[in-house]
């Protein structure tokens, strides 16, 4: 009779969530901020998968590594902490965990900054998931869309079969994959042995599995070093590895899912929870001084210490540009 595998929840939580400024900030990023229910979108994320693994790891950067510390603590589970000296997208981050792993053990690598519900059908396709990555597949999540959004990517599938990756859409694209009815939302969630992740990045990108493999060898405590790590090509797991593999099914799951990427999908979580908003669809986040809007509609006011924002709810995705043009001046405002 074989050993059972160990099961590792894998929580990725290098995103700086740009599109949330001036509430996510580099030194307290939004899977930080507690404004969810008095709990931050980490927490949530570690709660959520507790039941189904068996050990957790936690993949950070030197600038957050003690936020997630804190949470962990708290919970007081022994975790394995990876820290990344510097960003390399999700396929270092991703390899990092594989290589801190056996070779046999399965891996569910999560963002940590997701927001899901119904609990029942996101546990039914975790197992079935666990069950697909035991066969030696690799395995991602994609999510039966409830509207045509323009801010994910999505899978084109037939049945688990993975047809194709696409980019965000535009509008028209993003109704045209809703109406054939076969497009699923890439949700950024994995399943696989650790193994079998890491002789596919080895075959399609070689570069990324080498250096990883290196940095990762020389790591002290779960620390990388920075001048090595600067030369891991920065490349996401999906165009590493799941656009290439001939390993991969989709998991089709009927969950309820956001990544609350923006401030109109935070809006709208915020709305369902019950958050005030007035009789024109104006919100405050971030301040419960008492606020007056005067011939507008759908503006978000967000308020913190240091920098205000009021933006129309429906150019959220500007909100990037914002703060790219911050770290253009090197701005102390995303500290």
């Amino acid at each position: 009779m074989s050993a059972k595998k160990t099961i590792t929840h894998v929580i990725l939580t290098g995103g700086v969530g740009s599109r949330l400024w001036p509430l996510s900030r580099k030194s307290q990023p939004k899977q930080y901020l507690e404004i969810f229910e008095g709990k931050s979108l980490f927490e949530m994320t570690v709660d959520r998968n507790s039941h189904l693994a068996d050990k957790v790891m936690v993949v950070g950067n030197v600038d957050n590594h003690h936020l997630s510390g804190k949470v962990m603590t708290k919970k007081l589970t022994s975790y394995i902490n990876i820290v990344e000296a510097t960003p390399r997208n999700t396929a270092a981050a991703i390899a990092f965990a594989a290589f801190a792993s056996d070779p046999e053990d399965i891996l569910i690598v999560t963002p940590s900054d997701h927001i899901i519900d119904l609990m029942d059908n996101y546990n039914n396709a975790i197992n079935e998931g666990i069950e697909k990555a035991n066969d030696g597949f690799i395995v991602t999540f994609g999510v039966i869309p409830t509207k045509p959004e323009t801010g994910y990517g999505y899978i084109e599938s037939k049945g688990d079969k993975v047809m194709s990756f696409r980019e965000k859409p535009n509008e028209t694209t993003a109704k045209e994959f809703i109406a054939r009815g076969n497009f699923l939302w890439n949700s950024g969630m994995f399943c696989f042995k650790a193994g079998v992740l890491l002789d596919e990045l080895k075959q399609f990108q070689p570069d990324v599995y080498e250096k990883s493999k290196a940095v990762w060898e020389s790591s002290n405590e779960g620390f990388l070093d920075l001048d090595q790590s600067l030369e891991i090509p920065s490349i996401s797991i999906d165009y590493a590895v799941m656009e290439r593999s001939k390993k991969i099914k989709v998991v089709p799951a009927s969950f309820s899912w956001s990544d609350l990427g923006s401030f109109e999908s935070v809006y709208d979580y915020l709305i369902s929870k019950g958050h005030p908003i007035d009789q024109n669809g104006n919100m405050v986040i971030g301040s419960d001084k008492h606020t007056t809007f005067i011939g507008l509609k759908n503006i978000i006011f967000v308020y913190t210490d240091s920098a205000n924002l009021i933006l129309q709810k429906e150019n959220s995705q500007d909100v990037k540009d914002v703060y790219s043009e911050l770290e253009k001046q090197n701005s102390e405002l995303l500290n």
